[in-house]
């Protein structure tokens, strides 16, 4: 395992996500914690130190199962790594309360998701905390002076409660720069960094705004959840042309390991399989070459319309139809590499209620969504595409 120096600390260069950790088919987020528990100690054995949760991740269930795992080894040993869910929390009238897929929680002010989060975990403190999203969306929370959740953390952090306080981003640019720019207590930010997003998201903005700001970037959906796994025919070609040997997603971390700014390379694995792969990826630097990352550039164009999708689910969690809809967009992906492909969706074995056109188009998903992806017009291109397909 390459390891990366972060201030007094090492870490480990692959970072776990457990945002998707393998789930019981058919129980929703459910946790199969058999095989999630085999994961993260095959990781945790073979030199990954660093594990970042989430408050609503697994439907607040993998900050607690994650706690449970790593409390049977030293302390000292691991990194931990959660965060403030100010992205799905409001502040009216002097209350506080959760929205989206936290909306049916009882509130809870900072304070108390702090204090639940170390009990869940089952640690004193955390070693890096992070506030979940900082972007356009939550500006106004996070820097509400009456709710005062930077201050509040700044004490924990006093406290020795935080070793290191960040925040993640998939806000805009100028954004992440407004956030640095009115506080100089972060040592990290943690964005959606990936080949396919360094233009298309205007990521690579975002990697210089925050390296010229002295900082360490934390990568996450270094895969596009799973999307740089396998690319459309054509880039599979380019790329297996160049080098034979190589899987097509050990592109998406060699293209990572090329920039230097960044000390942790997330990637959320659900399998035991991908899991070894990946520390495999990471027993050896093996950065992308200039001509490479043009190479990429050019695979990138054959699928430049696509819709940006990571299969967060936090669309789900709105949708009053319960809309699979990572699950569509992913289908209508297909579609745009060649329609002849969406029939891997198996629409005549689907309900009404699990088509494209079941959306009502009420916009609910679209205002939670990190990537802000106009989803109801998505939905309705695909089920039209769908529909003439099928006439």
């Amino acid at each position: 395992m390459i390891y990366k120096q972060f201030m007094d600390k090492k870490l480990s260069y692959l970072g776990m996500g457990n945002m998707r950790l393998p789930k019981i088919e058919g129980q929703g987020e459910k946790i199969d914690e058999a095989k999630a528990r085999t994961i993260i100690e095959y990781a945790y054995q073979n030199g990954v130190n660093y594990f970042d949760t989430g408050y609503r991740y697994h439907a607040g269930e993998s900050e607690t199962f994650v706690g449970e795992v790593l409390q049977q080894f030293p302390r000292d040993t691991f990194y931990l790594a959660t965060k403030m869910p100010g992205n799905m929390m409001q502040y009216k009238d002097g209350a506080f309360q959760f929205t989206g897929g936290l909306a049916h929680k009882e509130p809870r002010s900072p304070k108390q998701v702090f204090e639940d989060q170390l009990e869940k975990c089952r640690v004193d403190y955390f070693d890096f905390y992070l506030l979940h999203n900082a972007s356009e969306a939550t500006w106004d929370f996070y820097t509400n002076e009456e709710i005062g959740v930077v201050d509040y953390l700044l004490k924990q952090k006093q406290a020795g409660r935080i070793r290191h306080l960040g925040f993640s981003s998939h806000g805009r640019a100028d954004t992440i720069d407004k956030f640095l720019s009115k506080y100089d207590c972060f040592e990290f930010v943690q964005i959606q960094l990936n080949y396919l997003d360094w233009t298309l998201q205007n990521a690579g903005k975002k990697y210089e705004v925050i390296t010229k700001h002295g900082l360490p970037v934390f990568s996450m959906e270094s895969c596009r959840g799973g999307r740089l796994v396998s690319l459309s025919p054509e880039a599979n070609v380019l790329l297996k042309t160049a080098r034979p040997n190589d899987s097509i997603v050990s592109w998406a971390f060699r293209f990572l390991q090329s920039l230097p700014n960044i000390p942790v390379i997330l990637s959320g694995m659900t399998t035991l399989e991908q899991l070894k792969e990946n520390i495999e990826l990471f027993s050896k630097e093996d950065p992308t070459t200039d001509q490479e990352k043009e190479l990429l550039q050019k695979a990138v164009k054959t699928m430049a319309d696509m819709v940006p999708c990571t299969a967060c689910a936090y669309c789900i969690e709105a949708c009053p139809e319960k809309l699979d809809i990572p699950r569509l967009i992913s289908a209508s992906n297909e579609m745009r590499f060649a329609a002849a492909s969406s029939k891997s969706f198996n629409y005549k074995a689907r309900t009404k209620k699990e088509m494209p056109s079941a959306c009502i188009a009420c916009g609910a998903c679209s205002k939670l969504c990190p990537q802000e992806i106009d989803i109801p017009s998505v939905l309705k291109q695909f089920s039209d595409a769908l529909e003439k397909q099928l006439s």
